[in-house]
Formats: structure tokens, sequence, C-alpha cells
């Protein structure tokens, strides 16, 4: 059971490869930080071809000197240079004010919060490969946790993001939100586009709520975290550039004339 585990396991790392079941137990497999085995209160497991660890010990072992604290139903870290958010069940964590999306959420298991190891792993600001000799997940630390959001993210860029996302799918679940957010970003890597967010959104006959005024609406609080996610790089719809509401536009030109990405919540996504 350990070697078909270790080889999913090293497929999942290394190439993103899907399992056939949804979760896994590596039973007895290693997580190696800095050349040091660390006892893990939670076998290392694979959910949809993403590799979960049980975070603190992780933490525990890049940062000694980290406290923990269970506030408001979540896991709240705190070390030098380091603030850590971590709630089970929701679809991103948070370190030093920076959103970092989780297709899967965070889960519990034994009581504990597992969380991606990539994605702890660039949030503690530590690289993460795989040993095939040893079949262990080896993780090394780096100059110092990620960057904090204040400098990260640029507040006009945030500011007009969220308030496009909140115009658009305000009521719509949060991968539809990121759905939103992720076809102005594509737009604006796109030369067809104009190449600002604000210029993106302001484009002449391009969004309803700038022509209807809605997109000076006050955000709400999940619209922010989804301009915050896509900024950190949260993709839903990959390289969508139009979307629809069918209900509305049931005959529109990006249906006819777009290919067809996804349909999430009330809106379908052309490229």
């Amino acid at each position: 059971m350990k070697k078909l585990f270790a080889l999913a396991l090293a497929l999942c790392l290394t190439f993103g490869l899907a399992l056939p079941v949804t979760a896994v137990e590596g039973d007895g497999l290693d997580i190696i930080v800095n050349d040091t085995v660390v006892a893990m209160d939670t076998p290392v497991q694979v959910w949809n071809q993403v590799t979960y660890v049980s975070y603190w010990p992780v933490v525990q072992a890049l940062y000694p000197d980290a406290t923990a604290a269970w506030e408001n139903d979540r896991a709240m870290v705190s070390a030098p240079g380091l603030q850590l958010e971590i709630r089970p069940g929701l679809k991103y964590m948070i370190a030093n004010g920076r959103y970092l999306y989780l297709p899967d959420g965070v889960r519990t298991s034994n009581g504990n919060l597992m969380v991606p190891v990539r994605t702890l792993a660039a949030a503690l600001g530590a690289e993460v490969s795989w040993d095939p000799i040893g079949n262990n997940v080896v993780l090394t630390a780096g100059v110092g946790p990620i960057t904090a959001g204040s400098i990260a993210y640029q507040e006009d860029v945030v500011y007009w993001l969220s308030h496009i996302i909140n115009a658009e799918a305000g009521n719509q679940p949060l991968d539809g939100k990121i759905a939103v957010g992720n076809v102005v970003l594509n737009r604006v890597a796109n030369p067809r586009f104009p190449s600002t967010v604000y210029e993106v959104i302001f484009q002449r006959g391009q969004f309803t709520p700038v022509s209807n005024g809605s997109i000076h609406l006050t955000p709400n609080e999940q619209s922010i975290v989804a301009a915050k996610l896509c900024l950190d790089g949260a993709n839903t719809v990959g390289n969508a550039l139009y979307f629809i509401n069918p209900r509305y536009s049931p005959n529109s030109w990006a249906s006819r004339n777009r290919p067809y990405v996804a349909t999430i919540g009330a809106h379908a996504f052309y490229a």
C-alpha cells in the first residue's frame, strides 16, 4: 500500500496526474523539512490530485517560535514575519494578507486542519519537492514567508476588480466570482484588449454595470476576497475572455462565435 501511494503522490507532486480515488492516505510516508523528518499528527493525504498535509507540524518545523490559537472558528498562527489564518471548509487560506486559493478547501482529518503542501510552502516561503528514493515530501526553507498583501496588491486594481466582480457576480458562488475576475485579467493579458484592469472594465460597450452605474456599488466582502484570490493566481475558467447569463442572453455573440469553457452559477464562460 505504501508503494502504491508513494507512486501516486509522486505523480501528483510532479505532474499533477489524477488519482482513481477521492482520498488516499500515505501510511508511513515522511515529511522532511530542512533534512529533518517531521513528526506528523496526521498522515499525508491526497484529495483530487492535491497533496494535503497537517499544517501545524510543518509550520513548527520551519518557524520554531510560531504560536497558534483557535479564534472565531479558525486557526490563527503568528511567527516573526508571518501571520496565517486557516478556517475549515474555506476555499482559501490567508497568509500575510495574501489570499491563496484552495480548490478543494481546507480539510480536517483526525481533528487536524489539512492544507495543500504546495500552497502551505508558498505561504511559508519554502520550496517543496518529491524524493523518489526515500518516497518523501521534502520542504526546504527559503529567505522568509510570502510577501505581504499590502505590498503585493495594488490598491486601485483590487478596488476596480472587486467592484466589477460584485456588480456582475455579487450573488454568485465564490468560484463564479473568481471566474468574472479571471475574464478581466485575461483581457488585460490579451493584446486585443486594453492593458489595465480599469481600462478593460471601462472599455466602451463591454460591461453592463458600467452603463447602468452598478459598477460603483460597494462590493461585498466575498467579492473583495475573490479579487485578491484572482490576483494571487486563482483561476476557475482558464483563458476565458467572455461571459454571459444565458437566461437573459440566450443567443449572444459569444455563445455563437467563441469556444465554450464552463458554466459556473448563472454565467456561461467562453474563450
